[in-house]
């Protein structure tokens, strides 16, 4: 027979596992590293075929203030699964059902950036360059579904769709949202100059002060600051929250926020041109006064976030705590009094009134038993320190006889 050293005895591996556990560390066995390979693989070739396009991209959002924030979108979405790599699954497997439908949708968009008579008219570069960026979008979905497989991709859901803001927003899009942030920043306004008691005289979205007639035009919508706040509150809302109802309450709050701020803007404007001249309305406030009003209404923002934060870790902590406390059933509940026990010691009569419990769980064994053996032995106890008190009296008489 031949001993074996405990330390010696190593653990049987089934053929399956392919994953290896050093430390902290997981090392990936070639079958599943040479699935991640092939995946950047594809990457690099997709940003290959599509670099011109991409590069226009780049250039044309670093000089439009409505997409200047396209260029920091692939960095956001790397970083989101970069913090997220311990979490996201290592069995890759094949989806291909599950890739054909952001393949056939970037073919579609590739088709019509290709076939500008599918709209039935020329596009704008705007137009060409976001269906070029869809495309792009869902080619590299559906090389992440065929290769990484769809446990992988719904674990990493966010991070992907985060990429859809790299497709600049349409002509008809960013028309629409201007019309109607300037309509909903016009009554925004006219609430504040009816709140500092400014004298005006709207029609529709111009307004008549003492001195100025102000105009809340499309540019002054605030449609470029108030969808960098729609995609801050998105990628904040996904980082610090956990409840769904909680992130829609933030990512929603960014449309009134984005109203309100804009109405407060032209407020302000419209008071300084009525306190100090008409020459106001060239000032600095009015030219670059967008972040200035920007980073004002992230505070509210912030707050928000701040309560649904704290409101979460406390609604947490009870429901961690809520179940163990309610579980635990109380050791002792009081049914009413039990008849009146008498007793006689040393001539003398006693009345005991004991009380009656019923017990969930046996007593433990330091309590002395339930609570009515307890008040017997007490009043046992009782008795018969006052029988004891008695007999001392007895015999001292008695002593005081025999002495007489």
């Amino acid at each position: 027979m031949t001993y074996l050293h405990p330390e010696k005895i190593q653990p049987c591996r089934s053929s399956d596992d392919t994953v290896s556990v050093q430390g902290d560390d997981r090392t990936l066995d070639p079958p599943r590293r040479g699935s991640l390979i092939r995946f950047s693989v594809f990457g690099i070739l997709l940003v290959a075929a599509f670099s011109k396009p991409l590069f226009s991209l780049a250039v044309y959002a670093a000089g439009q203030s409505l997409h200047s924030h396209i260029v920091l979108i692939p960095f956001v979405s790397a970083y989101l699964i970069y913090i997220r790599r311990s979490s996201l699954p290592t069995n890759y497997t094949f989806s291909p059902g599950s890739a054909m439908i952001p393949f056939v949708a970037g073919v579609i968009a590739l088709a019509a950036a290709w076939v500008p008579s599918v709209f039935g008219s020329p596009l704008s570069l705007n137009d060409y360059l976001a269906l070029m960026a869809l495309s792009f979008v869902g080619f590299l979905a559906a090389g992440g579904f065929f290769f990484l497989g769809r446990k992988w991709m719904t674990a990493a859901a966010f991070p992907f769709a985060f990429l859809i803001f790299i497709v600049p927003m349409p002509d008809a899009m960013a028309d629409t949202l201007e019309r109607a942030s300037a309509l909903a920043s016009a009554e925004a306004a006219s609430l504040f100059f009816n709140l500092t008691g400014t004298p005006t005289l709207r029609e529709g979205v111009v307004f008549q002060l003492p001195n100025i007639a102000i105009q809340v035009a499309q540019e002054c919508g605030g449609i470029r600051s108030s969808w960098v706040l729609f995609i801050t509150s998105l990628l904040a809302a996904n980082l610090f929250l956990k409840s769904g109802w909680r992130r829609a309450v933030l990512v929603c709050f960014v449309i009134p926020l984005g109203i309100a701020r804009n109405g407060l803007r032209v407020a302000v404007i419209g008071n300084l041109c009525v306190q100090f001249g008409p020459q106001m309305i060239h000032s600095i406030i009015h030219r670059r006064g967008g972040p200035l009003f920007f980073t004002l209404s992230l505070i509210p923002l912030f707050l928000l976030l701040w309560w649904l934060r704290r409101s979460e870790a406390t609604g947490s902590q009870r429901s961690a705590s809520g179940p163990a406390s309610g579980s635990e059933e109380p050791t002792a509940r009081r049914e009413g009094p039990t008849p009146r026990r008498k007793t006689e010691f040393g001539g003398q009569r006693r009345e005991v009134r004991g009380e009656k419990f019923a017990t969930a769980n046996p007593s433990p064994p330091w309590r002395g038993g339930s609570e009515v053996s307890r008040l017997r032995s007490r009043s046992r106890g009782t008795a018969a320190r006052q029988g004891s008190q008695n007999g001392r009296q007895q015999a001292n008489g008695f002593i005081l006889q025999c002495s007489r």
